[in-house]
């Protein structure tokens, strides 16, 4: 997997907007990326609005790619999610990168640029947007920064009764539940065989959740993964009749018939800590009364 050159101090990074259209300034962002002495560049979608997006979806793709080719840009993020990358992902050509890679940031709907990021072989960021810094953890945004700079990153986080134990080495991948059923099948799936999974969601039925983790599993998905990192499963909503069973249950309920361990609570996610993951990188992950994972 080809991974970008960490950043230091004086490099160029650019925050666009791919998806929804922001909602209030970025002011704390900035003022934080350039703390760590990164020249901040703000691409033309941080202004812009097309009904909920920021921006049509060819001003959005033209706004990436822009970034993509310019070779004195070192990392690009976006700047929140919301709902539109699929619309444009198809538009984009990502093989600069391949000879010049760079880090993509972002989590929730740029999974959808995980995703086909690690089919083309090239590592990205699953962590904080500008979007959210503001109400993030010193961890969280600590974490940001070193998984940018080429620091260790390291998490320990406490047990659950329905950890499945054990210890596992692979290629870190996934993101946000929903955005990786709707790629299932696309140009943009890959191939999760012997890789460790980590998943997130937001503002989901239980029995959606429930839904997809079936649907990952009949489409093989889950049966020969390393190990699996169950992360924030936020503001989650009911029917009247309760569904009956909480989002542990239910994964560890599809799960269990694997020899593979499994993490839940894992800090990452819609949630303040969010902590920053190299997707496509190799990582260890040791499941016990302590858990931990380690790049």
């Amino acid at each position: 997997m080809l991974q970008a050159p960490f950043l230091k101090a004086g490099d160029k990074i650019a925050i666009t907007c791919p998806a929804k259209s922001l909602i209030k300034p970025m002011d704390d962002a900035i003022k934080l990326l350039s703390s760590w002495g990164l020249d901040v560049i703000l691409g033309d979608t941080i202004h812009a609005q097309f009904h909920q997006f920021a921006g049509t979806d060819e001003l959005r793709a033209q706004d990436f790619q822009r970034f993509i080719d310019d070779q004195d840009i070192k990392a690009i993020i976006a700047a929140r999610g919301g709902y539109g990358s699929v619309r444009i992902i198809d538009q984009i050509d990502f093989s600069p990168l391949l000879s010049h890679p760079k880090w993509i940031v972002g989590f929730s709907d740029i999974t959808v640029f995980h995703m086909h990021l690690q089919k083309l072989g090239l590592q990205s960021i699953h962590g904080q947007m500008p979007v959210t810094i503001p109400d993030s953890t010193a961890l969280g945004l600590e974490s940001l920064r070193k998984a940018l700079f080429g620091e260790a990153l390291q998490y320990e986080f406490p047990s659950h009764p329905l950890h499945i134990p054990g210890t596992c080495t692979g290629e870190l991948i996934g993101g946000n539940l929903s955005i990786l059923i709707s790629l299932l099948g696309s140009a943009s799936d890959i191939d999760y065989r012997d890789k460790i999974l980590f998943i997130e969601d937001v503002g989901e039925y239980l029995y959606a959740i429930d839904r997809m983790i079936r649907a990952l599993d009949r489409a093989g998905k889950l049966s020969q993964l390393k190990g699996l990192l169950v992360g924030g499963f936020t503001d989650l909503k009911d029917n009247d009749i309760p569904f009956g069973f909480s989002v542990e249950e239910i994964i560890h309920t599809v799960v269990k018939k694997y020899d593979y361990p499994v993490a839940f609570n894992f800090p990452a996610g819609h949630i303040k800590d969010n902590c920053a993951l190299r997707l496509g990188e190799e990582v260890r992950v040791e499941i016990g009364e302590l858990c931990k994972l380690s790049f």
